[in-house]
């Protein structure tokens, strides 16, 4: 019987090679060869660790930046865009101070490979069960958060600030300046030409030409933070021949860095020399300053041709179809003390449009929205009685929302599955 029993042996090397390959497999689907291999390597769970070292390397080093840059540069420059370039500096903890910059992926590729090897996790590995309907929602939830970071790098923010009795038409940008020449052509409407802030600031020496303008503009010096100075008081030179100028001064400050405690507003100055076209004769090297709006100084005046140009430098603007006039801003202080207690701006709302004209209170917690813009209390005016609002529009705010719940009820749901779970194999 020994003789002609059967003898366990090797399984044929045609079915180890099929099981090897997961075609023979009950269960397995035949997978394509390299399209499925590189679907793997997205989906590995190797590449979610490194993705979340890089992004804590990312949010680390972009802190210890805002040591020397202001909040929202280190935003742009750092989290909202493909790669960045990292001074040696904060990589060696400011041991080694050279002008040497590393490549380093930045925010918009880290969270764009975490939610490719998310998607890829869900197309290996996981299946549309029920046992696995937490983990599907929970991670629906993150790729919907995800999507509102990137939609909210999109949104809008500015401030309107309106002196008490007074009335505004116009959203300020926090961060963007502009050159503007108006003409006024009668007493409702005007004539505005812009050179915008980024220009300004990198300018070369070169005269800015454009036929719009009036004439030709060339930057002598920007300063992105300034203070104003007596020119009789002030130890620099005076680069201003007309004008204010003549005296006052502008005075450079230093930026505004993310760990400044005051978090103080950057206002910018810069002196411009004007050129006629045709000559290029000079007629005088101004000083134009944000400073001017917010002291309700009037603004330069320049003649051209027998055309009146009144130049100032300021915030972008963002016209509205629709004003808001201040009636009463109310600034209540704690007893004794300079603490803020409360904000609030007694606002009527005018809308020719629409025939929107209402009365709105405006203060903590309780905004104005209309038009898909939000107006919050945010401040009172720089110089004298008045309000500042912060305007907001930003198309995905409710993304958040959404995403959080999703993720808090993915997450009561897989757990509430695992318990349910564990109790029948108790009972069982």
């Amino acid at each position: 019987m020994s003789s002609t029993a059967t003898q366990p042996g090797p399984a044929p090397a045609s079915l180890k090679e099929a099981d090897m390959k997961g075609a023979l497999v009950p269960g397995n689907k035949p997978r394509a060869g390299l399209a499925w291999r590189i679907l793997q390597i997205c989906a590995s769970l190797r590449v979610t660790v490194v993705l979340f070292v890089l992004s804590f390397l990312l949010v680390f080093w972009g802190t210890w930046a805002q040591r020397d840059e202001s909040i929202w540069a280190v935003v742009n420059s750092y989290f909202r865009w493909w790669f960045v370039w990292i001074p040696l500096k904060p990589l060696t903890l400011e041991l080694i101070d050279l002008p040497v910059y590393i490549p380093f992926p930045g925010g918009w590729t880290i969270g764009s490979l975490l939610m490719i090897n998310l998607l890829a996790a869900h197309a290996v590995r996981f299946k549309l069960t029920w046992k696995r309907s937490g983990i599907i929602l929970l991670h629906s939830g993150i790729v919907l958060m995800m999507l509102g970071e990137f939609v909210a790098a999109f949104q809008i923010e500015g401030r309107m600030s309106i002196p008490e009795g007074h009335s505004s038409n116009f959203i300020e940008s926090d961060r963007t300046m502009e050159l503007a020449l108006v003409r006024r052509l009668n007493d409702k409407e005007q004539e505005e030409i812009l050179i915008s802030g980024s220009r300004l600031r990198q300018h070369d020496g070169k005269p800015i030409v454009d036929p719009q303008l009036p004439f030709d503009v060339e930057v002598v010096r920007y300063l992105v933070n300034s203070d104003l100075g007596p020119a009789d008081l002030v130890s620099q030179p005076n680069l201003a021949t007309v004008g204010i100028g003549l005296r006052q001064v502008a005075v450079e400050k230093s930026e505004t860095t993310g760990v400044d405690p005051t978090q103080a507003v950057e206002i910018a100055s810069a002196y411009v020399n004007l050129k006629r076209k045709d000559t290029g004769e000079s007629l005088g090297t101004y000083l134009v300053s944000a400073w001017f709006s917010y002291l309700l100084m009037p603004p330069e005046t320049v003649t051209v041709d027998g055309k009146k140009y009144d130049i100032s430098l300021r915030n972008k603007r963002a016209y509205k179809p629709y004003t808001i006039h201040l009636t009463r801003f109310t600034h209540d202080k704690y007893p004794g003390t300079e603490i803020p207690k409360n904000y609030q701006s007694d606002v009527r709302l005018v809308d020719p449009t629409t025939g929107e004209n209402r009365l709105v209170k405006i203060y903590m917690n309780n905004p104005l929205r209309y038009e898909g813009e939000t107006f919050y209390q945010a401040s009172l005016y720089p110089m004298g009685k008045g309000t500042v609002l912060q305007v907001v529009r930003n198309p995905g705010w409710l993304m958040p929302y959404f995403s959080t719940a999703m993720v808090t009820l993915g997450m009561l749901v897989h757990f509430g599955i695992m318990l349910v779970n564990f109790v029948n194999r108790r009972l069982a």
